[in-house]
């Protein structure tokens, strides 16, 4: 205390009485400057008073200024979104009867009551700070003609049948949609009819054009950010090839050009003229946009090859620099399942299995085998891509982690106690989680095997369309199933206990590292790199049970291996043999769907260093942290309905995020 006391009185006496001990010209500008004086110091001076109090600051202390809030040229908290919610405007979506457009969409996501299209109130727990909305690009309007049975569609034998679907409503609706996607899907729409609602057309532009106009009514920079953005829906007999476009810009760029389509002649199925297509996008207005890929696990093996792509055609240099220059990120998990990975590809990973869609293809017209898994899924993926850069000097995969919802519904809904469902088809009724989602012959994809997921906590520094699309372009993203968990991952090869432990790490992860997303490489001679990651629990959701790092790595014979790291848990749990946790326990009530938070930690953080470097070996890095269990949406539904849970289904699940990966490089 009188230490304390000491320092406060020096620094009156210096900031009052610093001119006495100074010359003058040189220091009443200070001292007139500490007190009030006429003429303020310049941008970018420092006082001399300034300077003193600098230097009797703890040599420990990591911020710029006393205040650790001034001078900070980083983001100090995740803005949360996503980037793949689908409007009526969608053909599937319209179909499954979704009537919610865009400025429904945005008033929902800002925090607004909307009502779903099942005629039932809606509302979020917490507004989200920014959205992409992604509608299709192929058929804009084609469902409002479909509905309405314009004349322009019923001439048409396919459109004549679906429209009478579409308005007989309930389940014939369902299987007229259901016939649309597999008709979509496997090439078969009739071309003149797709043709009145593709780009070129008075109809497709006057569309394109609102969407455009909704995005910039709602766009408030600071408070709420609404991306310009599509979905370009490629499919190959079946296969996902999807990819959603996200523009920086607003209406003077973007308004130059309409979305690309994946329908011949005009569009084209194949990502390397998608690629073509943002090229030129970016050449004719000067503007910036980038593209993700989603749902690997619906591709059937054809979403990341190793060898070739589904042309035919070799991969070579211009294409691994083609993907690795526009696809940034990849969207890891949303309804359609979870991406990172697969049990038969990581089969000592206890956490693997997490509602796995893995049967087939998108519409199930093809039954999914093994061999297709590693062209399918995230974790596999980044280790190929090290493969793919020893062989071609780029690696196509280096990737950043997105979670969005591809939510048919208009509704950006990820809360299991507030989950609306893929399509509106699917909004809460006590039937949803026993009817099939997707059923043929190749199987059947379960009603309440749907995730309610997900979201994505960008580390940006304002919340505007450039800061956040910036931030995506470096990857310093994460995602999360739903959960608003604040995480932070750096690597370098300095850190020490301490910076984890001074309540602001991000000021040494910044200055002695790299964030998420980020790039290792010159490892100096007998260092191993470490890791810094701190997770604070949603405030509103779980206790976390742990932090897991996954490693990658190619070795130098060209074999790729993975291992997963356990570097900080709850409780007073001790590693097995094996390496293994012990599992945290479980609170889930399955008759209320409650739990409660008397397991876990509020937060966990660890510096950790591989133990297994080698300086000669490329690899990745990326934190997983997983909450306590916790019910799935089912559970609400059985509670609040009161109908049995179905058979086969989980009573609880333990929610997870997945960070960006680090990259190492040897030199």
């Amino acid at each position: 205390m009188k230490s304390k006391t000491i320092l406060y009185f020096a620094l009156i006496f210096l900031t009052t009485f610093v001119s006495c001990e100074q010359k003058k010209e040189a220091d009443s500008r200070d001292s007139e400057a500490v007190m009030g004086s006429q003429e303020p110091l310049k941008v970018g001076e420092t006082s001399h008073t300034d300077e003193v109090i600098r230097k009797m600051l703890s040599t420990e202390y990591t911020g710029k200024t006393y205040s650790p809030y001034a001078e900070r040229d980083f983001a100090s908290r995740p803005l949360w979104g996503e980037t793949h919610l689908h409007t009526g405007l969608s053909m599937d979506a319209g179909g499954f009867g979704n009537r919610l457009g865009v400025r429904d969409a945005y008033r929902f996501a800002r925090g607004e009551e909307v009502m779903a299209s099942s005629g039932q109130k809606a509302k979020l727990a917490r507004p989200l700070d920014w959205l992409v909305v992604a509608d299709h690009s192929d058929g804009l309007g084609f469902i409002t003609d479909l509905l309405s049975a314009d004349p322009i569609v019923m001439e048409y034998e396919q459109g004549a049948r679906w429209s009478k679907g579409f308005r007989a409503g309930g389940q014939e609706a369902v299987e007229a949609t259901l016939d649309l996607i597999n008709t979509f899907s496997q090439g078969q729409m009739d071309p003149e009819l797709i043709g009145n609602y593709s780009p070129g057309s008075d109809k497709y532009q006057t569309i394109w054009d609102d969407v455009i106009a909704a995005a910039e009514e709602y766009n408030d920079p600071g408070n709420f950010t609404s991306f310009i953005g599509f979905e370009w829906t490629s499919l190959v007999n079946g296969g996902n090839m999807h990819r959603n476009v996200i523009f920086r810009d607003g209406a003077d760029k973007a308004g130059q050009v309409v979305p690309y389509t994946t329908q011949p002649p005009i569009g084209s199925p194949d990502p390397m003229d998608l690629y073509k297509y943002l090229e030129e996008y970016e050449a004719k207005t000067g503007g910036r946009v980038q593209t993700l890929a989603h749902n690997g696990n619906l591709s059937n093996g054809i979403m990341f090859p190793v060898d070739a792509q589904y042309t035919g055609r070799k991969l070579d240099k211009f294409y691994v620099e083609q993907r690795a220059k526009w696809e940034r990120t990849y969207e890891a998990m949303q309804i359609k399942g979870d991406g990172e990975a697969h049990p038969f590809l990581s089969p000592n990973d206890e956490f693997a299995d997490y509602y796995k869609w893995d049967i087939g293809n998108l519409d199930v017209s093809e039954a999914k085998v093994d061999t297709m898994l590693q062209y399918e899924y995230l974790r596999e993926a980044l280790k190929n891509g090290l493969v793919i850069e020893e062989r071609l000097g780029t690696n196509p995969y280096k990737f950043g982690l997105q979670g969005a919802t591809d939510s048919h519904t208009g509704l950006t809904t990820t809360e299991e106690n507030n989950f609306f469902g893929k399509h509106t088809g699917y909004e809460p009724n006590p039937e949803r989680m026993t009817h099939p989602f997707m059923k043929t012959e190749h199987g059947e994809i379960v009603g309440w095997s749907q995730l309610a997921a997900g979201i994505t906590g960008v580390w940006a520094k304002e919340n505007t369309r450039e800061s956040i699309f910036d931030a995506m372009h470096r990857k310093e993203v994460y995602a999360t199933t739903g959960p608003r968990m604040m995480i932070r991952f750096f690597g370098g090869w300095e850190f020490t206990e301490k910076d984890v432990q001074n309540r602001e790490p991000a000021f040494a992860g910044y200055s002695k590292g790299v964030p998420m997303g980020g790039d290792l490489t010159n490892a100096p001679d007998g260092k191993s790199p470490s890791f810094m990651v701190y997770a604070i629990r949603d405030a509103i959701g779980g206790n976390l049970d742990r932090i897991q790092i996954i490693k990658g790595w190619l070795d130098e014979e060209g074999k790729t291996h993975e291992k997963i790291y356990e570097v900080a848990w709850s409780g007073n749990r001790k590693l097995d043999s094996n390496g293994k946790l012990p599992p945290v326990g479980n609170t889930v009530d399955v008759a209320t769907a409650s739990w409660t938070n008397t397991i876990g930690a509020s937060e966990l953080a660890a510096i950790w260093t591989d133990p297994d470097f080698d300086s000669n070996e490329r690899a990745f890095y990326y934190a997983r942290v997983l909450e306590i269990p916790t019910p799935p949406w089912y559970l609400y539904d059985a509670f609040r309905f009161e109908v049995p849970i179905p058979e086969g289904a989980p009573t609880s699940q333990q929610e997870r995020a997945y960070t960006s990966p680090i990259w190492y490089t040897p030199n």
